[in-house]
C-alpha cells in the first residue's frame, strides 16, 4: 500500500489556487549565473532524468529544460500545474506531492527544488528522495531572497509578515534541521548570486498578492495589502533588488 499522501499546507493549498496568474506575472525568475550553476551541479544534460518538486507555474522549470535533460515536475495545486503545462509543454508534470512520488527506486538522477522546500514535511521529502536518487545524485534547493538592504523592500517584508500566521518561511532556516537528522544526505552548503529584477509597480503589487497568505487573506484585507504595497514601489519602473541561494548537497 502506497504511503498517504500529506495535505497541502492550507495557506499554500487556498493561497497559491487563487493568486496563480498573480504569481506568473510578479515572481520573478532566476539569474543566468544561478541557473548556469544548476546545470553544471546537477549534471543537466541529455540521458538524465531530473526531478522537480514543488515547480509551481514552471519558473525554474523552464530555464533548466534547454539542458536537454528529462524533467518530471511535480506539483499539487491544480491552477499552478495548469500554468506549469503551458509554460513547459515538453515537461512531464504529475499531480504530487514531495513526500509521496508515484516512480521507481533509483530512477532518478538529480533533484531540485526552488521557493519550495520549506513547505515540505522534510523529513519525510528526504526519505522519499533517498528513495528516489540514484546514489551520489545531487539536490539543488534555490530561492530568491528579497535584499532588505534596500528600505522600500524591508518595509514591504514589514507590511507582509504580520499575516503569515503559521505559514512556514524559509528564513527561518527549520527545514535544514532534517539534513541533521539524516543519514542519506550530506549537509547542504550555499552559493548566492545578487539579482535585480527589473519590473514595474504593477507586477511588485502582483508580487506580493502571489504570497500564499497574503492571497488567502479576505478580500477587504488582501486589497488592503495591495494598497500599501502600491504606495511602497519607487515607480513605476521598479529594480527590485534579490539575492538567489542555491543550496546544493548529494546522495550518499
Amino acid at each position: 500500500m502506497s504511503p498517504e499522501r500529506p495535505a497541502v499546507h492550507a495557506s499554500a493549498a487556498v493561497g497559491f489556487e487563487r493568486a496563480a496568474d498573480a504569481y506568473e506575472r510578479g515572481r520573478p525568475d532566476f539569474p543566468p549565473m544561478a541557473i548556469a550553476s544548476l546545470i553544471a551541479g546537477l549534471d543537466l544534460r541529455p540521458g538524465r532524468t531530473l526531478l522537480e518538486l514543488g515547480a509551481g507555474t514552471g519558473k525554474l522549470t523552464r530555464m533548466l529544460a534547454p539542458s536537454g535533460a528529462r524533467i518530471i515536475a511535480l506539483e499539487p495545486i491544480a491552477a499552478m500545474r495548469t500554468r506549469l503545462v503551458e509554460a513547459a509543454p515538453s515537461v512531464d508534470v504529475i499531480d504530487a506531492v514531495a513526500e509521496t512520488v508515484p516512480l521507481a527506486d533509483t530512477s532518478i538522477d538529480a533533484a531540485a527544488a526552488a521557493q519550495a522546500f520549506h513547505w515540505f514535511d522534510a523529513d519525510r521529502a528526504l526519505a522519499e528522495l533517498a528513495r528516489l536518487l540514484v546514489p551520489g545524485a545531487r539536490l539543488a534547493l534555490v530561492w530568491n531572497v528579497r535584499d532588505e538592504e534596500t528600505g522600500w523592500v524591508r518595509a514591504l517584508t514589514e507590511l507582509i509578515e504580520p499575516y503569515r500566521g503559521n505559514a512556514p518561511s524559509h528564513r527561518s532556516m527549520r527545514w535544514m534541521d532534517a539534513f541533521d537528522r539524516t543519514d542519506a544526505f550530506e549537509r547542504p552548503e550555499r552559493t548566492s548570486f545578487p539579482y535585480e529584477h527589473r519590473t514595474t509597480r504593477d507586477q511588485m503589487v502582483d508580487r506580493v498578492l502571489s504570497i500564499s497568505f497574503v492571497a488567502a487573506l479576505d478580500d477587504e484585507t488582501r486589497e488592503h495589502v495591495a494598497a500599501k504595497a502600491r504606495a511602497l514601489a519607487p515607480g513605476d519602473e521598479i529594480v527590485f533588488p534579490y539575492r538567489t541561494d542555491v543550496w546544493l548537497t548529494a546522495r550518499r
